[in-house]
């Protein structure tokens, strides 16, 4: 609350209240600027000489690119990024990681409550709109949240704590495998960490040019990275309720309950398809025993989900698994999460309503609970600006380069879910493409609601009703 008359104000604290007041205004316009200014600011950074191991500085779409694919926890890459970035390099990838996967408004509320102690509305509504994207558009909010504004103090507390620790087990977890595979003890600390690091914030990058050759094979290596990816992709609000009511599911929220079951069901989907198409495949799992072909079908499946690690040539793949793939991503992990897509509940929704439909029912109804017509709304736009932010930037690149559709189509798909699986089409097109995978990339991290909400600016009140008309569907 303002103290003192707009005159009497210092330059300092005018300009702290026009942010204050531009952020509780138009919080989704806040979100791009944020992620805009931190882009720029992590472009800059690899910029610099320091940051790269030749000593020379970065050409501007690689320095662009990386920035970008930091903040928004892509994991895709102009560069061998093992290789190509000094030690400075990597520290700074490492802090964007974690800035990006926390969400930048969320990191924001948490620094102001480590500072004050407490947290003021302005900053509740910060935190609660990056819990809930509804929150970013004006007017009432029709739904029973998954968190509470109440509640989000504590959400950020949960958000700080299971960063650490999540990503602090899973390194724990990692060092004794490096050390038993020969790599000293300081390296074996910072590449588990890394490694931690970029599983719970699902962006895939690796610290060395062997990556994940040494453990391909290895059931401990594989399954701890797959703890933190799908820790990471399940979503904040989610761990909160866990973290409180484990065992009192009756007490879970009917968010948490639509999250884990779709996300468990895509989960076993995904690994029995990649089974079944990637069997005979000699490039792939053909010549793998049965455990290691069902390892690799799980490790794949979560990976497509956001994770962005591989240990098959994606490339190599077979058509009908990539299409797989492309599905899986675009759907992504759940709402509030370091993963991207448009969102198993956004998908669950759609199917939600459907069935409703088919069964001739007037509402949506799951686990004893209705949802409201708007998140149906909701969910459909996600759907459609997903799709047409895919289908624009592949026509574009179709226009720009001459790579089969498959390989063009998936790569846009993994910069729109920020998932970072490529086919080798990223590194290798045009700076043009690049450019344009940058912006699918940015739109994808930011969300299309957020964008559509940013450029509304406002809900319009409607005083009146028009006269009824159906048209045809179908």
């Amino acid at each position: 609350m303002r103290t003192k008359p707009v005159s009497h104000l210092t330059p300092l604290e005018r300009g702290r209240e026009l942010v204050a007041d531009f952020a509780s205004a138009t919080p989704a316009r806040f979100a791009i600027t944020i992620f805009a200014a931190l882009v720029l600011v992590f472009t800059l950074l690899f910029s610099l000489p320091i940051a790269t191991t030749s000593g020379e500085v970065a050409p501007f779409i690689d320095a662009l690119f990386t920035a970008v694919s930091v903040i928004c926890v892509t994991g895709l890459s102009t560069v061998d990024m093992a290789t190509y970035w000094s030690p400075f390099g990597h520290s700074v990838i490492l802090l964007g990681v974690e800035i990006g996967g926390i969400g930048v408004l969320t990191l924001a509320s948490i620094l102001g409550l480590v500072i004050s102690r407490r947290l003021g509305l302005r900053q509740k509504l910060l935190a609660a709109g990056d819990a809930n994207p509804l929150r970013n558009r004006k007017g009432p909010i029709a739904e029973g949240q998954a968190v509470r504004l109440g509640e989000t103090g504590n959400l950020l507390l949960t958000v700080a704590v299971s960063a650490l620790v999540i990503e602090g087990a899973v390194a724990l977890l990692l060092f004794p495998r490096m050390l038993i595979e020969g790599v000293a003890p300081l390296d074996a600390a910072w590449e588990s960490f890394y490694y931690s690091a970029m599983a719970f914030t699902n962006t895939g990058f690796l610290p060395t040019s062997s990556g994940l050759t040494p453990y391909a094979t290895d059931v401990w290596f594989l399954g701890a990275l797959m703890i933190g990816v799908v820790f990471g992709a399940i979503g904040f609000p989610v761990i909160y309720v866990l973290s409180r009511n484990l065992t009192k599911p009756k007490r879970w929220s009917l968010h948490v309950k639509i999250t884990l079951f779709t996300f468990a069901l895509l989960l076993v989907l995904g690994a029995l398809a990649y089974f079944a198409l990637e069997y005979s495949n000699p490039a792939t799992m053909q010549k793998l025993d049965t455990g290691q072909r069902i390892l690799q079908s799980f490790f794949l499946s979560t990976m497509s989900r956001s994770g962005g690690f591989s240990t098959i040539d994606i490339s190599h793949l077979d058509g009908s698994s990539l299409l797989v793939t492309d599905m899986l991503m675009f759907i992504g992990g759940g709402s509030a999460s370091t993963a991207g897509g448009i969102k198993v509940t956004t998908l669950a929704i759609l199917f939600i309503a459907a069935f409703a439909e088919a069964r001739g029912n007037d509402e949506m109804e799951a686990y004893d609970r209705r949802i409201p017509q708007d998140v149906l709304r909701l969910a459909v736009s996600v759907v459609l600006w997903g799709a047409t932010t895919v289908a624009s930037a592949c026509i574009l690149l179709l226009l720009i380069t001459d790579e089969p559709l498959d390989y063009v189509l998936f790569d846009v798909i993994s910069a729109f879910a920020t998932c970072g699986l490529s086919t080798g089409f990223t590194a290798n097109t045009s700076d043009g493409a690049q450019y344009v995978l940058v912006a699918t990339m940015f739109l994808g991290r930011i969300g299309t609601v957020t964008l559509a909400a940013a450029l509304a600016a406002s809900t319009r009140r409607q005083l009146f009703r028009r006269a009824e008309e159906r048209p045809i569907v179908g």
